[in-house]
């Protein structure tokens, strides 16, 4: 069960929360008509952004940045200032929600040490993305179209070819892919407002960085494990052209020593017709972690790369089958006295909080919520996959939960991984990875069977396209 300091966690948040979202509110808002067309109550929302800093660091820059924005002087070094205060507010944000959550779990948390890495010369390229940034800044999201959209074309492609680049790449073509199906923006009734504002401020710090953020391991490359890793839960994000399986863990290091959190990320290329449980097929690349998901079972790692951010770089190959372990038994043993990782710099956001706990002893509301006994925590069950076993409905019948706690649109929330429930009057463990060797209950498989195997059928077409 959570620590009873939950409910204070619940009850409030921390002091100063709702002043710095509504400085960064104010900034989005500007965006959203752009820089070059500065009504007075815009500029304003501004000016108060860059005094909020007035006696930090960042606070001569920031006054210098604005008062040049306003005066309609745009340049891309103030434009670069602005999205450093904004993501600076933000991380201000994230690390006071964080602390917050740290002591009401009783967590300790790893401390960051930055050290540059290598990265690849792209200053031109990078140069030019920047240029594009700043003319969506000046423009603003309601005069985005089809041209402006289109002149970031040839950087991204670019951009794309270059190992060492891909990161902000990906990025800058993620949000032209957004803003080209919302061409022309000013037709749109909503915008994404803090979404796009996000997108925007990362890629112009990632691009004004080379795409170096330092958070590799402190010796410049990342650190190998070796030891026992076991499973929690896997977070499953499904896209129209891509699937990733997130799968969080606890890791005891081999020879001992305090254990710590961990994640494992695995990704593939798909297309819209891969759904349900058949996009684990596109992941077969992985097939000792599916199987450990699948089997509830313990992997083995010898020196597997680790990222400062507790980010395993993922090889089939550093990895073999370890004995059947109980995730549940895992949360109620290893996870009070886990070392959470430390948070990389661009990361440091409310909307990235994600940390893996185990509630028990609630009482399922009428909307869904689970009843803490003097706190209510919210139940996101939306981001449930479609490729696992794990549905509203046995959320809201269970008794015991392991899931990640979120901070979203001003509210704690918990995303079910897994579940303790009753189905026929036995008490069954149900979690979103146990499909991950293909679906067990009747049903999926009779209708995985009557629509067929939608992956190899794509791939025996692409072989004969090949042959030809």
């Amino acid at each position: 069960m959570l620590p009873v300091q939950l409910t204070e966690l619940l009850d409030g948040d921390p002091a100063g929360l709702g002043e710095a979202l509504d400085l960064v509110t104010g900034l989005d808002e500007a965006l959203v008509h752009g820089l070059a067309r500065l009504a007075e109550e815009r500029a304003a929302a501004l000016t108060a952004l860059a005094d909020a800093f007035a006696l930090t660091p960042l606070g001569e820059g920031l006054a210098e940045a604005t008062a040049k924005i306003t005066a309609g002087s745009i340049t891309e070094e103030s434009l670069t200032t602005l999205a450093g205060g904004r993501a600076a507010l933000l991380g201000a944000v994230h690390d006071a929600l964080l602390a917050d959550l740290d002591g009401a779990l009783g967590r300790e948390r790893g401390t960051w040490q930055a050290a540059p890495d290598a990265g690849t010369d792209s200053g031109n390229l990078l140069g030019a993305a920047r240029s594009w940034l700043c003319e969506l800044a000046i423009t603003g999201w309601r005069g985005v179209d089809h041209g402006l959209v289109s002149a970031a074309d040839q950087v991204i492609e670019a951009l794309l070819a270059v190992p060492g680049q891909r990161r902000p790449a990906v990025l800058l073509d993620g949000l032209a892919a957004e803003l080209r199906a919302s061409s022309p923006v000013g037709t749109m009734e909503r915008l994404p407002v803090r979404r796009w504002a996000d997108l925007w401020t990362r890629a112009l710090l990632l691009t004004g960085t080379g795409g170096r953020t330092g958070e590799s391991a402190p010796a410049g490359r990342p650190q190998e494990l070796s030891g026992r890793l076991l499973i929690l839960g896997v977070d499953v994000h499904e896209h129209s052209t891509a699937v990733q399986a997130q799968v969080h863990g606890v890791l005891e290091p081999a020879g001992g020593g305090q254990a710590r959190l961990v994640r494992a990320t695995v990704a593939a290329a798909k297309v819209d017709t891969i759904v349900g449980p058949a996009v684990w097929k596109l992941l077969h690349r992985h097939p000792l972690l599916l199987g450990a998901l699948a089997g509830r079972r313990s992997l083995e790692i010898t020196d597997m790369p680790v990222l400062a951010g507790g980010d395993l770089l993922w090889d089939d190959g550093r990895a073999r089958a370890g004995e059947p372990a109980d995730p549940f038994a895992v949360a109620r043993l290893r996870l009070a006295g886990v070392l959470a990782p430390a948070v990389p710099p661009l990361d440091r956001h409310p909307v990235r909080i994600a940390e893996p706990v185990l509630v028990e002893g609630y009482k399922v509301t009428a909307d869904g919520s689970f009843d803490l006994g003097g706190a209510v925590l919210a139940v996101d069950t939306g981001l449930l996959p479609a490729c696992g076993p794990l549905t509203p409905k046995l959320v809201a019948g269970s008794s015991a939960c392991i899931g990640l706690v979120r901070w979203d649109d001003g509210r704690w929330l918990l995303q079910p991984l897994a579940v303790q429930t009753k189905v026929k009057r036995e008490t069954l463990d149900v979690h979103t990875g146990d499909w991950a060797l293909g679906p067990t209950d009747p049903k999926a498989v009779k209708a995985e069977a009557r629509t067929g195997d939608a992956v190899a059928i794509l791939r025996e077409r692409a072989g004969r396209l090949l042959r030809r």
